[in-house]
């Protein structure tokens, strides 16, 4: 591990507690609240098992030790002096590092950023300070978000709690990764096509992506200002709703954030539910052990009295198609502000850059500083959108959002929620599908067109594969119509209700 990291790690202070281990936020609430623990407690426990185990998983990217103990002795005076500020107050919480938090570096695990120390507060990160959060530290990725298994960062490659050998998901695999090897209580990620969703699935842990324009996006680094989100990663479905609670809310600073909405609460039992399975979801490429898993939740909802019938999704097969020409042009358009002049990485002249001119300064900055994912996206959405081709590509592509966003319409009409796998894979060999990008991008094959179309949608733990082959989990994913993410929480919380030995279950990494 790269020693300018290490140093933030703390000393070995207390052994780590069983009681504070695997502990979801609901239950280190109750526990701080019953005085059976304090948040001081607590956050020296979970700095204690990052020291011991991040050096294996590489989850973070920087741990905030200095500032993780002062928020949790103002916790602790908080709740002495009974004025706790929320469920969360007190709560080890750790976040991607694509969110910007005063005073800490913030890299987006890009080399361009590798010495950028953030001036202000995301909106999320105001959100969790008021909440009296304790962030712990700003977690591994892909870098600005640009992948499917955390292998791009420009540091180092986060590791599956459950196997170390295999890649946790992304690009929101460190915060992920956190969770489920008990180095957080919860975690925010962000997604774009995925990067939410797809790592918890791969990590046995619960991700929501809310509906679009819920959750600010005011000092979320932006990779694809149409696309992105930021949501929690938690142990539980309930979890996620807190952390939702605390996170949402309309933001005059992001455009983007939308007002005076209304959240579609039907609040159904499972009885009056009617959840639509697509065909399209099912045909080749899924990999036949999470075909099973994902049918053995389908009779789960059954067995609640859930209603299920086939749909159809006919465009969902362009949606990969059409993501890699809309997220491209929006990526090669934010990361032209990484110049090499304004802030971040720059090359200077040297003997070794033979830097000669300001444009030198341009080309050889964003050369280096950028990964290859990164550079090659760039690239490929400058020709997307360029003179003569913006039309032919972009402009169809959008004509093909569209389209995605009718089927789903017309899902919503017949159905409440929509259900089906995650990913068509546990986790992969790290290393697996670097040399193909077209193999890792179809990781996010069943994710991407919730994006597309701005919809709420959850990973839930719904089993494992065969021990004898290496027991790996795999997540439920729920869909719903935009603005249903109440309803959408309170199913994902009732499936797991049905099946509470999914959450019990954490990985042997000692």
């Amino acid at each position: 591990m790269d020693t300018k990291y290490e140093k933030t790690y703390l000393p070995r202070r207390v052994k780590a507690g069983e009681n504070t281990k695997s502990l979801t936020i609901k239950e280190a609430s109750e526990k701080l609240n019953k005085g059976e623990i304090t948040s001081l407690k607590l956050t020296q426990d979970y700095l204690d098992r990052i020291k011991k185990l991040n050096p294996k998983i590489n989850a973070y990217i920087l741990v905030l030790e200095d500032i993780a103990i002062k928020s949790a002795k103002a916790s602790d005076e908080r709740r002495k002096n009974k004025k706790v500020l929320s469920p969360i107050d007190g709560i080890p919480i750790a976040i991607k590092d694509n969110m910007a938090m005063d005073g800490t570096i913030t890299t987006a695990a890009s080399k361009i950023l590798e010495n950028f120390v953030a001036p202000y507060d995301a909106t999320v990160i105001s959100k969790l300070k008021n909440a009296g959060a304790v962030i712990i530290g700003k977690t591994n990725m892909d870098e600005f978000a640009m992948g499917s298994s955390t292998e791009n960062s420009a540091f180092y490659p986060t590791k599956n709690p459950w196997d170390i050998k295999r890649v946790p998901g992304g690009s929101s695999g460190g915060s992920a990764a956190s969770v489920a090897a008990d180095m957080s209580v919860a975690a925010l990620g962000s997604d774009t096509g995925g990067s939410i969703r797809q790592p918890a699935s791969l990590c046995g842990v619960v991700g929501f992506k809310p509906t679009y324009g819920l959750v600010s996006r005011y000092g979320l680094f932006a990779m694809a200002s149409s696309l992105d989100q930021i949501g929690p990663i938690t142990k539980t479905a309930g979890d996620a709703e807190i952390l939702f609670n605390i996170i949402a809310g309309y933001d005059e600073k992001d455009s983007t954030s939308i007002k005076n909405h209304e959240l579609r609460i039907k609040n159904k039992e499972s009885k009056d539910i009617t959840i639509g399975i697509p065909k399209e979801y099912f045909a080749q490429g899924l990999d036949p052990k999470v075909n099973d898993i994902i049918q053995k939740s389908i009779n789960t909802l059954k067995k609640l009295g859930a209603k299920i019938i086939d749909i159809s999704l006919p465009n969902s097969h362009f949606a990969l198609s059409c993501y890699y020409i809309i997220m491209p042009v929006e990526v090669s358009s934010n990361l032209a502000r990484y110049d090499g002049v304004k802030y971040g990485y720059r090359e200077v002249k040297s003997i070794k850059s033979k830097v000669e001119s300001l444009l030198d300064v341009y080309l050889k900055s964003r050369a280096n500083g950028f990964g290859a994912e990164s550079k090659r996206r760039i690239m490929l959405g400058a020709y997307a959108s360029s003179a003569g081709y913006i039309g032919k590509f972009y402009n169809q592509a959008q004509k093909v959002k569209a389209l995605i966003v009718q089927d789903f319409n017309e899902a919503f009409k017949k159905v409440d929620f929509i259900i089906g796998p995650v990913s068509p894979t546990t986790a992969f060999p790290l290393g697996e599908k670097t040399s193909d990008p077209l193999k890792m991008y179809l990781s996010d094959i069943y994710t991407i067109s919730v994006n597309l179309a701005g919809l709420p949608a959850i990973s839930v733990p719904a089993g494992f594969t065969d021990k004898n082959a290496g027991e790996l989990p795999a997540g439920l994913h729920i869909i719903g119509q935009q603005f249903s993410d109440k309803d959408l929480l309170k199913l994902a919380i009732e499936f797991e209700g049905s099946s509470p030995e999914l959450r019990v279950k954490s990985p042997d990494i000692s």
